[in-house]
């Protein structure tokens, strides 16, 4: 009865760890795509864009329709 008491425990634990891991996997993966993107910037490469302002607009459009895109999916698949 105890080990059966103490498995069910350690199970619910289990469960809790996993849902705090999902949520940490998505907002991990939704802070990656501005960090990827806004990266380019850093570098002394040539780019679409570069010297424009076009191209800051671009790049700002592409991040914010990325994440919506990220965390909307993820609030579907119940991560968040």
């Amino acid at each position: 009865m105890i080990t059966t008491v103490f498995e069910t425990s350690l199970t619910l634990a289990d469960a809790r760890l996993n849902t705090v891991m999902k949520k940490l996997t998505a907002w991990a993966a939704i802070i990656a795509v501005p960090t990827a993107i806004t990266g380019f910037y850093g570098q002394n490469v040539l780019f679409p864009g570069y010297l424009d302002n076009a191209g800051f607009i671009m790049s700002i459009c592409l991040i914010v329709v990325v994440v919506l895109g990220l965390y909307i999916s993820f609030r579907r698949r119940d991560w968040l």
